[in-house]
């Protein structure tokens, strides 16, 4: 399954709060076809609550899901809580850490800039968003123009959320600085989930 290119505010309604997939707010009144399918639906399945938590997870960090699945399997092989593991693995990502710096607003817009080569990881061109950070590596923009102007532009639209206690950013510079100071706490996850529900949809999986 490919990477999720359709409505926004179509996922945002059915999961929820998803801050990485837009920081727009849904302003559409619920309509009386929404309300009909809500009372349809009746009680969720303990499958749909698994699944439903699954996907809110792949959704706001934009993985396909193959993607989500081998993230899930290269927790399961490591020490500690998977949950807790996959999570940490998810907001270690480089797209990640540019939106929760606050250089992106969205986790799409961070790849975009990826992608296009702005983005240094310890003074080198790193062009993979899935790229894994690490404590102490420091992100900077290139000191090109327009690598500077789409930074702040980004910086200067977005509403400023509370920098997780593992970030640091330095704007006083004429390039933008992050710093990784450590491994995520959990505490600090930019995403209301249960990831214990994820890990228990793809066992029952396989």
């Amino acid at each position: 399954m490919s990477r999720y290119r359709g409505p926004r505010f179509k996922k945002i309604r059915r999961l929820g709060a998803l801050p990485g997939l837009t920081n727009k707010i849904n302003k559409r009144p619920k309509s009386r076809n929404d309300l009909k399918n809500k009372f349809r639906s009746g009680k969720k399945s303990q499958y749909r609550i698994r699944l439903e938590e699954k996907q809110k997870l792949r959704f706001h960090y934009g993985l396909a899901e193959r993607q989500l699945l081998r993230y899930v399997h290269i927790a399961g092989k490591a020490k500690g809580s998977t949950g807790q593991v996959l999570l940490q693995l998810l907001e270690m990502r480089l797209d990640n850490i540019l939106f929760r710096l606050g250089m992106a607003s969205t986790i799409p817009g961070a790849r975009q800039l990826i992608n296009h080569r702005h983005i240094l990881v310890n003074g080198g061109i790193v062009d993979i968003p899935s790229y894994r950070c690490k404590p102490r590596d420091i992100i900077t923009t290139r000191d090109k123009q327009k690598s500077k102007a789409l930074i702040q532009n980004y910086i200067e639209s977005s509403p400023h959320a509370e920098l997780p206690n593992h970030l640091t950013i330095d704007p006083s510079q004429y390039k933008y600085k992050g710093l990784i100071n450590q491994i995520i706490d959990n505490k600090w996850i930019g995403l209301k989930i249960n990831e214990f529900l994820v890990v228990e949809y793809y066992s029952r999986q396989t």
